[in-house]
């Protein structure tokens, strides 16, 4: 059973290890693509601009980060 959930994993592993690899630590390390140093990394491997959008956008327009509040 345990087995079977990890099937997929191991197949793409398989597959293509270096992008499995690349995909495995930026997520560990929480790397958001749309950040300068790896966008500006992924546009010189790829030749091309990719598209992003803002981190505003992606959270649903709330910001991220700690936010300040004043009680009166």
């Amino acid at each position: 059973m345990f087995v079977d959930e990890l099937t997929p994993i191991f197949q793409q592993f398989a597959q293509h290890p270096i992008s499995f690899m690349g995909g495995f630590f930026s997520g560990v390390l929480r790397l958001n693509l749309a950040d300068d140093p790896v966008k500006s990394w992924l546009n010189q491997q790829t030749g091309s601009n990719i598209h992003t959008t803002s981190t505003v956008e992606q959270n649903n327009g709330k910001p991220s980060g700690p936010q300040s509040i004043a009680i009166e």
